[in-house]
């Protein structure tokens, strides 16, 4: 058997060091060793995107990511967004749009959308569409999660000194 493993990342800000098993998902650490729940288990395949949070400024799939990989990233969870009791933009234009029921995939949109909007600030519909491909929602149908991304952009937009492209 594998030695288990220590990892240390930036979890929300906070530096985190955390024991693991070297086959041990990074939704698996998150949830059941960090308490950090808002990442969803849905599929523990990469095709739902319920589990999605930002690492390293990118969307990821934490069910198909080893914990261990994690190592000197940097990791943003839902519960990490919005400071203190607020709500981040992207929080209050999913409530403001309807763009929730259940709640499963939320967390996952969300992060998703964030990771999408920190380097398109001014998307197109069709530009959220695709970036929301890896997303998926039983509950709402898209039209509404595709509002909401559009409204925060639009806020975000109107927060911020620019709202370029982030070129590569």
């Amino acid at each position: 058997m594998a030695k288990k493993r220590i990892v240390t990342a930036t979890i929300n800000g906070r530096e985190e060091e955390f024991l693991c098993q070297p086959r041990q998902t990074l939704l698996e650490v998150l949830r059941n060793t960090l308490n950090l729940t808002g990442a969803k288990e849905g599929c523990s395949n990469g095709n739902c995107g319920a589990c999605s949070v930002v690492m390293d400024g990118k969307a990821v799939n934490t069910c198909m990511v080893l914990a261990v990989e994690a190592e000197g990233t940097e990791i943003e969870t839902i519960e990490g967004l919005a400071p203190g009791d607020g709500l981040d933009p992207l929080q209050e234009a999913f409530l403001e749009n309807a763009a929730l029921q259940c709640g499963i995939c939320t967390p996952g949109y969300i992060m998703s959308a964030k990771a999408f909007l920190d380097k398109n600030p001014n998307p197109t519909e069709e530009e959220i569409r695709f970036s929301m491909a890896g997303n998926l929602c039983r509950c709402t149908g898209y039209d509404k999660i595709v509002r909401a991304i559009q409204q925060a952009a639009e806020v975000r937009c109107g927060q911020a000194a620019s709202c370029e492209k982030e070129t590569v």
